[in-house]
């Protein structure tokens, strides 16, 4: 079965991939389908309804199950920023490295103590029916002091998981621990159980 990822970031694919290829899902991308996506107005107040949209749109311009995953970065020290506007941070066409230099220099006074932070994912899958299915994880750890590590994508060089950052994990180590792991394993406990009873 085909499922749509409304979404063209190869690294979510490969980490979608890799838990749906299992359940015999074969994931491609608008792109890879010849597809343009509409731009999504994502204007929900939580990752789960930006989640919800992003999907939606993308099930109902293809006819294709669409999974969609929204997540993003939620500091302590800065009242939850950047939240829901985590790819956006700063303002549109800034680099990923711009982003978190950015909130390393807002973070530049903060006390060790004072760093806290979590990644939230949430994830909307569309089925052929129209039914859904969603998922979500929460991975808890704290802001470093630079960038460290050459994996990873977005604000995984300064995100720490206790003595590394996300971009120092292996593929498997990130998928055990974070974020889009745990939703992820959620989404495809949620997706065998519905295969079983459809």
């Amino acid at each position: 079965m085909k499922f749509i990822i409304a979404s063209n970031n190869k690294k979510k694919l490969v980490e979608l991939e890799r838990i749906l290829n299992p359940l015999g899902i074969n994931a491609v991308t608008p792109k890879e389908e010849g597809i343009t996506l509409d731009d999504v107005d994502e204007n929900g107040t939580t990752f789960a309804e930006n989640a919800f949209l992003k999907a939606n749109a993308a099930y109902l311009k293809t006819g294709l199950p669409a999974v969609a995953d929204d997540s993003g970065l939620c500091v302590d020290a800065l009242d939850g920023r950047p939240g829901v506007y985590t790819a956006r941070y700063g303002g549109e066409g800034l680099t990923d490295e711009e982003r978190y230099i950015k909130l390393l220099d807002e973070m530049k006074n903060v006390d060790d103590d004072k760093r806290s932070a979590h990644f939230t994912s949430s994830i909307c899958c569309i089925l052929p029916d129209g039914s859904k299915i969603t998922a979500e994880g929460i991975c808890e750890g704290k802001i470093g002091y630079e960038p460290i590590g050459k994996d990873g994508f977005g604000y995984d060089p300064i995100f720490m998981f206790g003595d590394k950052s996300f971009a120092e994990l292996s593929a498997e180590e990130k998928d055990a621990v974070s974020h889009r792991g745990k939703a992820l394993t959620e989404l495809k406990a949620k997706l065998e159980n519905y295969f079983k009873n459809n």
